[in-house]
């Protein structure tokens, strides 16, 4: 299985703009092109391709490569603590800290509306577009490589100790916690606010009948993790 190196996918010197540099490998400009196209600027602009097709693509190809790489190296792991390591490293958290770390906002294409409401920095278009970037490059490059680029983005967080602590998957965190404490399953109501383009999502983490906290993003999802965190976190220090 490829692993990820200085420079992991055997383009001996690269050379090009930042986010070539910081990918370490070359991609077709079309395919790449079609990667950063956000569905905002598509439409803006007369209906354009975007990347959600890649996006499915490199979904697929991020979730293998993660899954055989934690299969390989962690022989004692069970099958319940590889599954939550790979929800950890697959999350719209790490794939949109993954984004950050590479300066990918700057290089997509938006629309105005996104772009005035910091759609730049949302982690949910961060992550979409990083599993777009994965399926071009597999369209481009071939398999390999594109698992070779999943190995490359996510080493980083492998070599973070805390990683697959509850800031990375929350909501699982928040259940178990709750359930060692034998206050049930946690549930969560969530409303939403702001215009259709760009609407904000407030969730409330509920054990029992308590509101124990509350959090909001810029989805459902990332509402609802916000949410468990700051609720792991308040009974953690009780």
């Amino acid at each position: 299985m490829p692993q990820p190196l200085a420079r992991p996918l055997g383009d001996a010197g690269i050379v090009g703009d930042p986010l070539t540099l910081a990918l370490g490998v070359v991609i077709n400009d079309s395919v790449r092109e079609l990667a950063l196209t956000h569905r905002s600027f598509a439409y803006e602009n007369g209906g354009l391709a975007h990347n959600e097709r890649l996006e499915f693509l490199g979904d697929s190809i991020l979730g293998q490569a993660v899954t055989v790489m934690l299969y390989t190296e962690n022989p004692t792991l069970d099958e319940g603590e590889l599954a939550k390591r790979r929800a950890s490293l697959v999350s719209t958290v790490a794939l949109a800290e993954i984004a950050r770390s590479i300066g990918l906002g700057a290089h997509i294409r938006l629309g105005k509306g996104e772009e005035q409401t910091g759609g730049r920095d949302k982690s949910s278009i961060l992550a979409d577009t990083v599993e777009a970037i994965i399926g071009a490059t597999y369209l481009d490059r071939g398999g390999d490589v594109a698992t070779a680029l999943v190995l490359h983005l996510i080493h980083p967080l492998l070599a973070d100790p805390d990683r697959f602590g509850a800031s990375m998957d929350p909501k699982t965190s928040l259940q178990e916690l709750a359930a060692r404490l034998g206050m049930g399953v946690p549930s969560y109501r969530v409303t939403n606010s702001g215009p259709d383009h760009s609407k904000r999502f407030h969730a409330v983490a509920i054990l029992g009948s308590r509101e124990v906290a509350v959090g909001s993003g810029s989805s459902k999802k990332q509402a609802e993790m916000a949410a468990a965190l700051d609720a792991w976190t308040i009974l953690q220090a009780q």
